[in-house]
């Protein structure tokens, strides 16, 4: 028994003193690296790391600073890995929870990232990272309470007033979400397409003079221009009674396109409907060199003849049409005719 004993001792000792070597050896390497993290020799610290890790499996800062050189080195993936086993470690550590909630971020993992936030509000960007995620998951009214209490002691981050403002659109608030988008595309000048998308947002709330101000500024910013955008910035110019700066734009989209009959019949019904009939019948007047069965042309032109005074005239030409088109005799109905398309 004394034998037994004496050999159960020894046997404890040598696993104990293989223990101590093991941590002796984890912390050696773990200074290692350290130097080599701080002379900014990253793979090197990283390879030291891993053999502290090989030496002590629980060693917690050695898979936090292993983290945090891979990163250096873009090495997410690995970073992530190491940052995870920290945190299964020792949840409580604050630079684990912060680098997983800014990698759970970056990766797209929105409810991991406020998880770690929640876990962390001391953490640096905790709140903007919360709001931002709640915005990408869809919780609106969340994302709006973050931002606005992000923006409150930071108003002049770009990003933040550009996201606050998508907020506010998506919660179909527009009047709140102008001063916002306003704000971003002062604040970040190159950002031009939030310049496109305000100018987009005020054209379709027919608030034509800021589509006009926006997609300017778009252009002025180096923005290439489609023909959708020169055409929707055509339409804003005729809109905001810039008649002439908007046919010029239309007209070049037109000679790209000269078969595009539906552009033509915009042009007619905007000018019929800011009262310029003759500019309304010469893109009638085209519809039909493109195709003399229009109805619908015809019956545009029609209604502009009616509106110059040549009532007899207009209104043999919108019977015609209704002959050719039986469909029209419903906007006669509906409007008395006075309508445009």
């Amino acid at each position: 028994m004394i034998m037994k004993n004496l050999a159960t001792t020894a046997a404890f000792a040598v696993i104990l003193s293989l223990t101590a070597n093991s941590q002796d050896s984890s912390l050696h390497y773990f200074n290692k690296g350290i130097e080599e993290k701080n002379a900014k020799h990253w793979m090197v610290a990283a390879k030291y790391f891993d053999k502290s890790i090989s030496f002590n499996d629980k060693n917690v800062q050695a898979y936090v600073e292993n983290g945090l050189v891979n990163q250096e080195m873009r090495r997410t993936d690995f970073a992530k890995l190491n940052f995870n086993k920290a945190y299964e470690l020792d949840p409580g550590n604050k630079t684990a929870i912060s680098e997983l909630m800014k990698l759970n971020y970056n990766y797209r993992q929105w409810a991991k990232a406020i998880e770690m936030a929640d876990k962390c509000s001391s953490c640096e960007e905790e709140g903007r990272i919360r709001a931002m995620s709640y915005y990408q998951l869809e919780d609106y009214p969340k994302a709006e309470k973050g931002l606005l209490k992000i923006l409150a002691s930071n108003p002049a981050d770009a990003q933040l007033n550009y996201t606050l403002a998508k907020v506010y659109l998506e919660m179909e608030a527009s009047p709140k979400a102008y001063p916002y988008f306003k704000k971003a595309i002062e604040l970040d000048t190159t950002k031009v397409s939030w310049m496109v998308e305000f100018a987009d947002e005020n054209y379709e709330a027919q608030h034509y003079k800021d589509a006009v101000i926006y997609y300017s500024k778009a252009l002025d910013h180096g923005y290439t221009a489609s023909n959708e955008f020169n055409t929707d910035l055509g339409f804003s110019y005729i809109y905001s009674m810039e008649y002439q700066k908007g046919e010029d734009l239309i007209k070049k989209v037109i000679e790209k396109n000269p078969g595009k009959k539906d552009l033509y019949r915009d042009v007619a019904d905007a000018f019929y409907n800011r009262k310029m009939y003759d500019k309304s019948l010469d893109y009638c007047q085209k519809l039909l060199e493109l195709d003399p069965n229009d109805a619908k042309a015809l019956y545009q032109a029609g209604l502009s003849f009616q509106k110059k005074g040549q009532k007899d005239k207009g209104q043999g030409m919108c019977d015609k049409a209704i002959q050719m088109d039986p469909s029209l005799a419903n906007l006669r109905k509906k409007v008395g005719g006075d309508s445009g398309f």
